[in-house]
């Protein structure tokens, strides 16, 4: 079977990485979340898939000049889809409390040495908190993020970010520990896939819109697949 995760909550119904994108995406039945993180100046997670604040909230400077409370102010509907009222940007903390996933992809977008180890340390705190440690998987693209994770949390799981094959993505996760393997849709053809699979990782693939490309990949065996229409993903992979 083939599990559906929410591409920063819904964002295909709601503008993304915000409380309404992720209780939409729990509103449609799809009870795991993809999602992307930042520290705020005072080191908190900060649910936000750039580092810069432009493109969601019209507003200049990076996340982490700010505080949680002061970017927890800040209305995140900027170039998104039209929604009726403010979305600020949330926090992970918030998230936790709020909205109950079984599962939650974290993806952590950090090329800094000691910012990643400052986020790993956060995350494996904040999930403790909440007793939600064998619900999250750590993933990235940047080697410094995996390398962090593998040395101050092995207990967490990894996952790599693949977007393309310059590296050979399967021996790069295997490197870094990783028990999951995120594949750019371009990537995920079926012999890729099936080699993963025979290295012992979850594939999940993003990011899977298109209701033929979601019957393909379940006909392939992918683990499963990140979407920004978590509704539709139900509905066209129910019958498949």
């Amino acid at each position: 079977m083939t599990l559906i995760y929410g591409h920063r909550g819904a964002r295909g119904q709601a503008p993304e990485n915000t409380l309404a994108s992720f209780q939409a995406c729990l509103k449609t039945g799809v009870t795991r979340c993809e999602l992307d993180l930042h520290l705020s100046l005072d080191g908190q997670l900060m649910v936000i898939h750039d580092a810069t604040l432009k493109r969601t909230t019209g507003r200049r400077g990076t996340v982490s000049q700010y505080t949680a409370a002061q970017l927890m102010q800040m209305d995140a509907r900027h170039n998104t889809l039209p929604w009726p009222t403010a979305c600020p940007i949330p926090s992970l903390e918030q998230l936790f409390a709020q909205c109950p996933f079984e599962h939650w992809q974290l993806e952590v977008k950090e090329t800094s040495k000691s910012r990643a180890a400052a986020i790993v340390r956060a995350i494996d705190q904040l999930s403790a908190r909440f007793a939600v440690q064998d619900k999250i998987i750590m993933t990235s693209s940047a080697r410094t993020v995996l390398r962090a994770a593998q040395r101050l949390t092995p207990h967490l799981a990894r996952g790599l970010v693949a977007e393309y094959a310059w590296l050979d993505p399967i021996k790069t996760a295997q490197r870094y520990g990783c028990s999951m393997l995120v594949l750019k849709s371009t990537l995920a053809n079926e012999q890729r896939l099936r080699k993963a699979q025979q290295a012992g990782l979850h594939v999940s693939v993003w990011t899977v819109n298109e209701p033929a490309l979601m019957r393909r990949l379940a006909t392939y065996g992918v683990d499963s697949l990140i979407t920004d229409f978590p509704g539709l993903a139900i509905a066209t992979l129910e019958n498949h």
